[in-house]
């Protein structure tokens, strides 16, 4: 297999740029598939064998030019109806930067999907039709965006070429996102807005001169400088534990786990949560390889000082005053994600990072009115899609963040007990 040449666009270089996971959102129709598919083009990510493909397809259909669109519509049957049902990832690199995309699908009856997609996203493209403006979804996915802690969206508004790349049109926009984002600056999002055509390229990876008025960068430029979730050296040491190694015949014990945050030396003092229990770091080994010290992103086994009773699901913290606090009672927000309502008073399996516990709602204390976008005290149930604030209660005390502070420890999924179906996404408050 080999890659077809294409006109020099970015390119793809050395194998130690930095990653960023994006997602594409807003209304259904507005081109997300497109865009996606035009920067998989643009920037050479695309197989011969997948241009072939596309050009049968085109013919088949008796398109004049290549659908790229289909680049991520995976699945026969929103081919034929010509929506994008499931959340579709593709990966491409610049010279700057390799990213990871994922097409999330714009339909109402699917914003589970697009919750799904932006739960490890770095940053939004939020796509706005030039000849629409402004409608309910991409109010509702702009929420979504904010709610999910993704700090960086660029408004792309797409379709420029069917109002002649008007200038007007484009800053009309610009206002009225400009002006709904003022209304709620609790989202904490920053926000670029930019005019492009994804069918005809323009202002994606090539500047194009019908966009001349706009003198600022195309939507890769910004997406390279886009900032991500790096691994924060500064930030307090949590380490969720995955499995207890304790081969048989051997006085061995080591846990092994994810440095989800800050970082990990021998000689440490750490606490052990929930049980409070301390001790040292002992040694820290990747495979074979014994390490002075572990770093986010590391998966490593730890050794300590003392035998302590720990189990998979317990919280490894450095032992000063930034460990969490064991609760039994939270206040969330979540993302509802199952077939049927969420009812107060029911009972879940939550799972937070290796923990599993039961929960039990308590109280649906708000829900999101996605109409008005705003918040509604109570409410009996929340519908599928639906985004609700509830006061929740564990079995056994959980030692967890708040989600703005850490977002994977304050996160957290819920499971339905009889089919073992995830029903939320949530975030601690």
């Amino acid at each position: 297999m080999h890659r077809e040449e294409l006109p020099d666009s970015t390119g793809a270089a050395a194998d130690d740029r930095g990653v960023l996971r994006f997602l594409t959102c807003g209304s259904v129709d507005d081109g997300k598939s497109t865009l996606i598919g035009r920067l998989l083009y643009d920037t050479k990510a695309l197989l011969s064998d997948t241009l072939a493909t596309l050009h049968k397809q085109a013919q088949r259909r008796g398109l004049s030019a290549l659908d790229l669109s289909l680049l991520t519509d995976g699945l026969v049957a929103e081919r034929e109806q010509g929506i994008t049902i499931d959340v579709a990832y593709r990966y491409f690199a610049t010279a700057r930067r390799k990213f990871i995309i994922a097409d999330s699908p714009g339909h109402v009856q699917y914003t589970r999907n697009m919750v799904t997609a932006a739960s490890a996203a770095d940053a939004a493209v939020l796509l706005v039709d030039a000849r629409k403006g402004i409608v309910a979804q991409t109010l509702r996915h702009a929420t979504i965006v904010g709610l999910l802690g993704v700090r960086h969206m660029i408004v792309a508004v797409n379709k420029m070429d069917l109002v002649e790349y008007s200038q007007a049109a484009f800053d009309s926009i610009a206002s009225d996102f400009r002006t709904w984002l003022e209304q709620h600056p609790s989202l904490h999002v920053r926000t670029d807005t930019i005019p492009i055509s994804a069918l005809e390229g323009a202002n994606v990876v090539e500047r194009d001169e019908r966009l001349a008025w706009h003198a600022g960068p195309t939507l890769i430029e910004l997406l390279e400088q886009a900032p991500a979730h790096e691994a924060d050296a500064q930030a307090p040491l949590r380490l969720p534990v995955q499995w207890v190694c304790r081969p048989s015949q051997s006085d061995f014990r080591g846990y092994a786990g994810r440095v989800e945050s800050g970082t990990l030396a021998v000689g440490d003092a750490v606490v052990v949560l929930p049980s409070g229990r301390t001790s040292r770091v002992a040694a820290i080994r990747i495979g074979e390889r014994d390490l002075e010290h572990a770093v986010a992103g590391e998966s490593v086994l730890v050794q300590l000082a003392d035998e302590i009773d720990i189990s998979r699901g317990d919280l490894i913290a450095r032992a000063d005053d930034r460990a969490p606090e064991p609760r039994s009672a939270f206040d969330v927000i979540v993302c509802w994600l199952g077939q049927r309502p969420l009812e107060s008073r029911r009972e879940y399996l939550m799972r937070q990072g290796t923990r599993e516990t039961r929960a039990r709602v308590r109280q649906i204390t708000a829900h999101l009115d996605i109409e008005t976008l705003a918040w509604r005290a109570g409410a009996d149930a929340v519908e599928p899609n639906g985004i609700a604030q509830l006061a929740i209660s564990t079995q056994h005390p959980v030692a967890a963040d708040t989600y703005e502070s850490l977002r994977a420890t304050g996160s957290f999924i819920l499971i339905d007990p009889a089919n073992f179906d995830t029903v939320a996404a949530g975030m601690i408050r």
